[in-house]
């Protein structure tokens, strides 16, 4: 496949994604409102930034033709141009329009101004609510058909990269606890690792327990550094692949390979390199059967690959019913929202550098994978959704925890605050929120030109 392709694919899954997750968060707000009896003025995927749309159902010649009545709906739907997210237009509401000569009349029955304070507070969150029902529903559904699979940390080893060794790992080291919490799953060390804010690691090294102090200034290398703790594979053979060079070789399922040539191979990492070199050659090999030391010749393809498929250790896979997948769901999406709520802990914490981690959608689309698999995608689309919903409980002006915020304290106190004012959150916020999109990207292309 070509880099243009890979690039066009990744490009067309990021659209999808977020355009499936914004119709999604404001179809939240649009419920709310219209269970309210709150009228909706618009409700746009992208904005239609000068009043410029790719469609709607009010202006658009051949629509109108086809359904005349819509151009008299209450609301109108439409697609804007600009696809840097989309809105839901609620009457009577100080929002990113900043449509003030609507709040210059009186207030209408219909109005989110003239609702009561808890009606317009569950109109505020029902994006987020939406959001996380929707990553419930995926999970579930994921459980159901799939099951969970992941590699166990119980016996696992890590291979590390240059940070993990500067920070003090080694290959082989068997990572036993972060501040005393034992990790589960090893896909997630390198997560825990930065999110529980550890001040040691112990590990198990050989048959000695030590333990590894972390320095809290390396915690946003440890975000922006992927792959600290790749799972160390010993070169256990499971079988040989169908096209495999040694179809015919003397290579059974439980040898390990422990050498190659002179060099000792004591994970699959550490033959990567000396197989690449000896690419469309032949090796020797020694290998380790059941107690005995045997020497074979095997061959090596172009791609420096010996044809083998490997055992993985630790890996745990387990089958729900659809009764199991619903709470395994429910607790899967808010064990990640808590994840992400300490991620953005680490974010607000200038201390930890973890802001130069901050990406734009050029991040995210480096996340998709470069060829099209249904798994991954709607993997990534339930946990896209959790961080959107958590996102927009940030108590910022502008966003759903702004107003939120606002709307909690006039419960509490009895007080609205004045339009004025609203107005007037509403614009610092959109200055803080595109200084957050400009530090976003500056950090996204920071990392492509490196």
């Amino acid at each position: 496949m070509t880099d243009d392709m890979t690039v066009l694919i990744k490009i067309l899954q990021v659209i999808l994604a977020l355009s499936i997750l914004i119709v999604i968060h404001e179809l939240g707000h649009y419920f709310f409102a219209r269970i309210c009896g709150i009228r909706v003025d618009k409700f746009f995927l992208f904005f239609d930034a000068g009043n410029f749309k790719l469609f709607s159902t009010k202006s658009t010649g051949w629509f109108t033709r086809l359904f005349p009545k819509m151009k008299d709906a209450e609301t109108e739907y439409g697609i804007g141009w600009l696809p840097i997210g989309g809105y839901c237009k609620i009457n009577g509401m100080v929002d990113e329009s900043f449509d003030l000569d609507s709040l210059k009349q009186p207030p209408k029955p219909w109005e989110f101004r003239s609702k009561p304070a808890w009606q317009r507070l569950l109109v505020m969150l029902g994006g987020v609510l939406f959001n996380f029902i929707f990553a419930i529903l995926v999970y579930i559904f994921m459980f159901d058909v799939w099951g969970s699979e992941y590699i166990s940390n119980r016996d696992s080893r890590i291979y590390v990269n240059d940070l993990a060794y500067e920070m003090g790992f080694r290959n082989g080291d068997r990572i036993l606890s972060f501040d005393g919490y034992e990790p589960e799953d090893f896909s997630m060390l390198q997560a825990d690792l930065a999110r529980r804010d550890a001040r040691t690691a112990r590990v198990l090294r050989g048959n000695d327990t030590l333990t590894i102090y972390i320095d809290r200034s390396m915690i946003g290398r440890v975000l922006d550094s992927p792959g600290m703790f790749s799972l160390a594979v010993p070169f256990d053979i499971d079988s040989l692949a169908a096209s495999s060079p040694n179809a015919g070789a003397d290579l059974r399922h439980g040898d390990r390979i422990a050498r190659i040539g002179t060099s000792d191979v004591a994970y699959v990492q550490d033959a990567w390199k000396i197989l690449g070199e000896l690419a469309g050659s032949s090796a020797e090999v020694t290998i380790l059967r059941d107690g005995d030391t045997l020497s074979r010749t095997v061959q090596v393809d172009s791609a420096g690959h010996i044809g083998v498929v490997l055992q993985v250790p630790g890996l745990e896979k387990k089958e729900y019913s659809v009764i199991e997948a619903i709470p395994a769901g429910i607790e899967y999406t808010f064990s990640t929202v808590g994840g992400y709520v300490r991620d953005l802990k680490l974010v607000a914490t200038p201390s930890t550098g973890a802001y130069k981690s901050v990406g734009s959608f050029i991040a995210i689309g480096q996340v998709f994978p470069s060829t099209w698999n249904w798994l991954i995608f709607i993997n990534l689309l339930a946990l896209l959704s959790i961080m959107l919903g958590v996102m927009n409980l940030i108590p910022i002006p502008g966003l759903d925890g702004g107003h939120s915020i606002l709307l909690l304290y006039e419960m509490i106190t009895g007080r609205k605050p004045s339009d004025r004012f609203l107005v007037a959150a509403q614009a610092i916020g959109m200055v803080l929120l595109i200084m957050l999109m400009i530090l976003a990207f500056g950090n996204d292309i920071g990392r492509l030109m490196r």
